[in-house]
């Protein structure tokens, strides 16, 4: 069998094809798999069935992993759960804990229309006019705002972790992460994280955390303007819902912004979505939260998502995320860019 693919890679096509009929519901087969790129983590592919009906199939990279960054099980269960709620997410087909199967654990969704904005020129190409980036803004706060309204102990995650000083455990578990994935020594990184620990401020508002809540991650309707669902609960946790603020105003760039990094990353950089003052009045109204230190968690979220970032060009080094034709030196700068941005936003 190639090993160039990474559907040969990563796909046991036979154990899964059995596993696909035995377990979903309706599958037929034959099933074509087609790697989903755009993701950094979990490896994510798109499986049509032989009559046309189509799935998503979710698994860990293909090598050694941090122990809790890619449990399918956990990840499966969340998204169950808060298909409970307001927020739109794929439906849950099946969950294969079985490795003999398909040498890890995975999960099947149903395949959710939409467009992903990763970039400026998506939303360019997907949205030319105002009137739907301004809608697509409140939806993406009233998306946030129904997550962060639910209460864990109803929808089945009151279990899910621990509620209390989630912004503690968040700085210990990617300071450890960063000291074990960390391909050099960053003063910045070391900093920041003493300033994030001095200033930290109490916990007011405890719910479900998503943890990487941006449009990147997101299905949405161009036409109506509208979220259709919430992708990537990888990093879901209880805690600190503020967190998710911080970590949404940071990647909601507004054309007029300086960045060291490239601003047509951001798909909001485009224009014609709402302002982050706009954002955080709209969320406090849905809500009734009080939004206070936003600096901090932005600062927060930027430190975090450096630690994100340096274990994801840890994993690309080792060779374990399917693909070899990533940009490496960016990776590297955009750590030192984030953890620049966190001291910057703490002082």
């Amino acid at each position: 069998m190639s090993t160039d693919s990474p559907i040969d890679r990563a796909i046991d096509v036979d154990n899964v094809t059995a596993w696909l009929v035995d377990n979903v519901d309706g599958a037929t087969a034959p099933f074509r798999f087609d790697f989903i790129t755009g993701g950094h983590s979990n490896l994510t592919f798109k499986v049509t069935g032989g009559d046309g009906t189509e799935y998503v199939l979710r698994r860990p990279p293909l090598g050694a992993v941090l122990a809790t960054a890619h449990d399918m099980g956990r990840e499966h269960r969340i998204i169950s759960a808060v298909g409970k709620t307001d927020v739109p997410v794929p439906a849950c087909l099946g969950l294969c804990s079985d490795e003999a199967v398909n040498e890890a654990p995975f999960y099947v969704m149903a395949y959710v229309d939409g467009s992903v904005l990763h970039l400026a020129e998506d939303v360019e190409a997907a949205m030319p006019g105002a009137d739907e980036r301004a809608r697509l803004s409140d939806s993406v706060v009233d998306v946030l705002a129904a997550l962060h309204s639910a209460n864990p102990d109803d929808i089945g995650l009151g279990e899910l972790g621990r509620k209390e000083d989630y912004l503690g455990r968040q700085l210990k578990r990617w300071q450890t992460q960063w000291e074990k994935s960390k391909t050099r020594e960053l003063s910045t990184m070391e900093e920041a994280y003493a300033g994030l620990m001095s200033a930290k401020p109490e916990q007011h508002y405890t719910g479900v955390v998503h943890g990487d809540y941006r449009l990147g991650n997101m299905l949405v309707d161009p036409v109506a303007g509208s979220v259709s669902a919430v992708l990537d609960w990888e990093l879901c946790t209880l805690g600190d819902v503020l967190a998710d603020v911080g970590y949404l105003l940071n990647n909601w760039a507004q054309p007029e912004d300086v960045m060291a990094q490239d601003i047509t990353t951001f798909p909001t950089s485009t224009g014609g979505f709402s302002s982050r003052e706009a954002l955080v009045e709209r969320y406090v109204e849905k809500t009734g939260f009080e939004v206070t230190n936003v600096d901090y968690y932005r600062a927060f979220q930027n430190w975090r998502l450096a630690a994100i970032v340096e274990g994801v060009l840890a994993r690309y080094l080792q060779g374990v995320m399917g693909d070899d034709t990533v940009d490496l030196d960016n990776y590297k700068l955009r750590v030192e860019q984030l953890s620049a941005e966190a001291l910057r936003l703490l002082a």
